[in-house]
């Protein structure tokens, strides 16, 4: 498939014209689950959006697949800069336990994005609220995830769910196409280590890592 550069350790590397297409189309809403090394504190680096610049990180395409996609449901505020979802400095902010899960996983590197586009709402509840009286934006908002994927140019990726909201619109839309698994929200009120335990716990099930 042209999508990919090569099959490095089992995982379908990204090319660098697929990276850049991706940026220009969807950057503003979607990210990569790659980080900066956290520093002193743990949630150091987590907007260092560096780690994106192929010439300043040389091995950004070795890192970058499409074997899975990580799902949230949808923003709570809009990212600053391209590619700055999931990578909130904000010291309310979370996104540093993400970071601290998938380091040393065959998640890291995994395309990220959110169900829902360019609806900021914090509260979950209020966002699950809508989406029961607006079927025809959650249908609207799954076509271009759809999308997304095609661009994309996966076979048979991983969905893995932020959450009970996320994962519950994943299932109920597109699990006669994917595989899809549940993970617990980066959110929660768990530490750091409880989070990541809780998060191989559910990774773990998953065909590739039985």
């Amino acid at each position: 498939m042209n999508s990919y550069i090569a099959e490095f350790g089992g995982l379908k590397m990204i090319s660098i014209e697929k990276f850049n297409e991706i940026l220009k189309r969807f950057g503003d809403f979607v990210s990569w689950a790659i980080w900066a090394d956290e520093g002193a504190n743990p949630k150091d680096n987590i907007d260092d959006l560096s780690v994106f610049d192929p010439d300043v990180n040389s091995g950004l395409l070795k890192m970058l697949h499409g074997n899975s996609i990580l799902l949230g449901l949808n923003i709570s505020r809009r990212p600053e800069r391209p590619l700055g979802n999931f990578h909130d400095p904000r010291p309310m902010a979370t996104d540093f336990k993400i970071r601290y899960a998938l380091k040393g996983t065959s998640y890291w590197g995994s395309y990220m994005t959110d169900i829902i586009k360019d609806f900021e709402e914090k509260a979950s509840g209020k966002m699950m609220s809508f989406l029961q009286s607006n079927k025809d934006f959650e249908r609207d908002n799954i076509r271009k995830l759809r999308e997304e994927i095609e661009v994309l140019g996966v076979s048979n990726p991983v969905l893995v769910a932020f959450g009970k909201d996320a994962e519950k619109i994943a299932k109920r839309n597109l699990c006669k196409e994917f595989q899809i698994v549940g993970i617990p929200h980066y959110a929660n009120y768990i530490s750091k280590d409880n989070y990541r335990a809780q998060v191989y716990g559910q990774l773990s099930k998953t065909p590739d890592n039985k």
